[in-house]
C-alpha cells in the first residue's frame, strides 16, 4: 500500500513537471480536501457520478467507497499516463475511465447511455485554462446535471467564483486550509 502511494506521488509529480498547466499541482489532493469535497454530496440518490480530471484516483477511490452498488462512476482524464494508471490500479465494475476532454462531457454520457449526471466532482485546473474553455466546460457541467444534481470542485484561487455564480443557481463555498496548497471548495446546483 505504501509503495503504491509513493509510486503514485512520483508519477503525479513527474507529470506535473512535464505538463504543469494540465496537471495543476505538484502533489495530489490531500485526504482533508477529499473528505471536505465528498461530504458535500448526497450519495443516496446519486446513480450517475462523473469525475473530471481524476488524475491517479485519490478522489475516485473514495467516491467508489461512498457510491451505491448500482451507481456508475465515469472518470474523464486527458492525460494518457494517468488514465492508464487509473484503469490498472482500481478494479471496480462501477468505474469507467475515459481518456478524453471535459469539453465532450455530454457526448461521453450519451455514449454510455446514462442520461443526466447526479453529481460531478472536478479536480480540473480551471485557472490554467483560457476563458472560453473554462466557460464551455462549466456550461457543459450545468447542461448534463440532473435538476437536483451537484457540481463539486476545488480551486486554489477565487478566479472561478463569478463564472460559477453566473451559470449555477446556487453556489456555496468553503475552504480547506490543510490541503497543500490550501483550496477553495465550491458546491454548485442547478436549482
Amino acid at each position: 500500500m505504501r509503495r503504491r502511494a509513493l509510486r503514485s506521488k512520483f508519477l503525479f509529480t513527474r507529470n506535473f513537471l512535464r505538463h504543469p498547466l494540465r496537471t495543476g499541482s505538484l502533489v495530489p489532493s490531500s485526504r482533508f480536501l477529499v473528505k471536505r469535497m465528498l461530504s458535500r454530496v448526497d450519495w443516496q440518490p446519486a446513480r450517475v457520478v462523473v469525475e473530471l480530471g481524476p488524475g491517479l484516483g485519490c478522489f475516485s477511490r473514495e467516491i467508489l467507497r461512498r457510491m451505491r452498488p448500482d451507481a456508475v462512476l465515469i472518470a474523464i482524464e486527458m492525460n494518457r499516463t494517468f488514465a492508464r494508471a487509473l484503469r490498472n490500479s482500481i478494479k471496480d465494475r462501477r468505474l469507467f475511465v475515459v481518456e478524453g476532454s471535459a469539453l465532450h462531457l455530454d457526448t461521453i454520457l450519451t455514449r454510455f447511455e446514462l442520461g443526466l449526471s447526479d453529481c460531478i466532482i472536478s479536480g480540473l485546473p480551471f485557472a490554467n485554462m483560457d476563458n472560453t474553455t473554462r466557460e464551455s466546460i462549466l456550461r457543459k457541467c450545468h447542461q448534463v446535471l440532473s435538476c437536483r444534481g451537484q457540481l463539486v470542485l476545488f480551486q486554489y484561487r477565487l478566479l472561478l467564483a463569478p463564472a460559477l455564480a453566473d451559470i449555477f443557481r446556487s453556489v456555496e463555498r468553503s475552504y480547506e486550509p490543510l490541503n497543500i496548497p490550501p483550496a477553495h471548495v465550491f458546491c454548485c446546483t442547478r436549482e
